[in-house]
This record gives structure tokens, sequence and C-alpha cells, in this order.
């Protein structure tokens, strides 16, 4: 628990980095776009392809195949919530609401948070469970706003899509063992040791877009208590029931309580749905997350 408390305050302490970065304008709103972008498109495949350089046997697939599994299931059951709850109102927020319930942030804020309390393996277990999550947002989460899916842009979307190519490579080095020369696993480390830094100062860079006097909304709230509370709990206890592996366990339900991700924005303003009740409920979500996320460490154990 002390480990756990320590995390959470050093991220907490990025994220107020980052918010001081933004506020005060030393980075500004494109500064902000591209620091995003350099995360997912290098620091974060980096880190994920380091995650799998770790000793292969017949309990780490155990681990994976289980995971993969739990990562189904969810997948499955969040898109049957989000459209028995949102599903029958096509406003612009229920739009919104629903996409959240599907898509979590699971990938640019789980990801740093598995590694640091899970290490190595931890990460590894994360980038498999992020796969369905992927699958899903670009098929059903986009069916969402689109009201259609185009199945070869989900296709082109999840194959090309940097963290699912570090996720290949890196399962291609765990499984053959295949010796990278020196300098490229340095190389691959020094680059994979930003990812915590990086991703919790643009966290706090979206925080400090924050608008508190438009951000409260009734439905933004009951949606927070589903994404941060209900969901993980939701995965939590057949997990405990089941005996499921220590680290399956954590790193499942720790995901699986991550706040609406960023997506939920982009797509808003894409579509012409409500993107500014979009952005309030990533931002809300997100806020209510610096403490849901140490209090689900803390139950885990």
């Amino acid at each position: 628990m002390t480990g756990m408390v320590s995390l959470e305050v050093t991220m907490f302490f990025l994220i107020l980095v980052g918010f001081a970065v933004k506020r005060f304008r030393l980075v500004g709103e494109a500064g902000k776009g591209v620091l995003t972008d350099l995360v997912v498109n290098l620091i974060l495949p980096c880190n994920i392809i380091k995650s799998f350089m770790i000793e292969f046997d017949m309990q780490v697939l155990k681990g994976f195949l289980s995971i993969l599994l739990i990562s189904t299931v969810l997948q499955a059951g969040c898109i049957l919530l989000g459209r028995l709850l949102y599903g029958r109102d096509h406003s612009g927020k229920s739009k919104c609401l629903q996409f959240g319930v599907i898509c979590s942030n699971a990938g640019f804020l789980g990801n740093p948070v598995a590694e640091e309390a899970y290490g190595s393996m931890g990460l590894a277990l994360a980038s498999i469970y992020l796969i369905p999550q992927r699958i899903v947002m670009w098929s059903a989460g986009i069916a969402v706003f689109s009201n259609g899916i185009d199945k070869k842009q989900i296709l082109k979307q999840t194959l090309t899509h940097p963290c699912i190519i570090a996720c290949n490579i890196g399962l291609v080095l765990m499984f053959t063992q295949f010796p990278l020369p020196q300098f490229v696993v340095d190389l691959i480390t020094d680059l994979s040791g930003c990812n915590t830094v990086l991703s919790m100062m643009v966290i706090g860079m979206i925080l400090a877009d924050i608008n508190m006097e438009k951000i409260w909304d009734r439905d933004i709230f009951k949606f927070t208590v589903l994404r941060l509370l209900i969901i993980p709990a939701l995965v939590y206890l057949p997990c405990r029931l089941l005996n499921m592996p220590y680290l399956v366990t954590g790193v499942s339900v720790m995901l699986a309580g991550m706040p609406a991700g960023a997506t939920t924005s982009i797509l808003a303003l894409k579509y012409h749905a409500d993107e500014e009740f979009g952005t309030n409920l990533v931002m809300f979500s997100t806020v209510c997350s610096i403490v849901t996320i140490p209090l689900w460490g803390i139950i885990l154990g």
C-alpha cells in the first residue's frame, strides 16, 4: 500500500507539472498536440516493446490468454451496457456517454499505471488487455458516432496503430527470444523511460483547459461513478471468485477503472456531436480518477 501511495503521489505531481506548464503558457495548444503524438507514436510503442523483453514460459502464456479473455468479455459487456443505458437516445450527449462506456483511456493513462505498479510484466499484460479495446474502438466505437461500420477502415486502423505494431514486435521477440544488439536495447529502454513522465504531463495539460463553471453535469457524474467504480468492481469480483493470478487481476481491474478516453471528444468533434459535453466528460472523469486509481490500488492490496 505504501508503494502504491508513493506511486500515485509522484504521478499526481507530474500531472501538476503538466498543468502548470500549460496554464502558464510555457507550452501552447500546438505543443500539447505534438507531445501527445510523440507519446502515442514513439514513446509508448517503445515502452510496449521493452515490456515483452522477458523470459517466456507457459505461466506467461497462461497470463496473456487469461487477460485477453477478461478484456474480450469486458468489451462485449461494455458494448451491451452502453446500448442499454444510452442507445435509445441519439443525441450528441448520449453518443459521448455510450462511447465513453465502450472505450476508456486505458491505453494512454493505464499503461504507465500498470508499469509503475506491476513492472514490465504488468505492462506486457496491459498491452495484451488493450488489443480487444482498440479493435472495438474502431468498430463499435466509431459506429456510435457514424451510425455505420467500415470494415476496411477497422482493419486499417487496427493493423497500423503504432501500439498494435509494437505489441506484435514484442510478441515475436518474446516467443523467439531473439537477442537484439545492445545499443538497440539501450535505445528502446531510454525512450521507454520517458513514458510515465510525458504521459502524466500531457494529462496535466489536458486538465489545464477545464472550465469549472461548465464541467459539472449530473449525467457526467453518473457516468464517472459507472466508469471508475462500478465497471472495475464488475471485473474485480469475478477475478477474486475465480482465484485469477494476482497480476492478471490487478492489471485488469486497474485498466477497467480508467476514465473516458480523449478520443471521445475528438470523435464528437469530427462527427458533429456535442464536443463540449464530450470534452467535459473526459476532463471530469480524469480528475476523479486521480482519487479512484489509488483507491483501487489499496483494494487490490
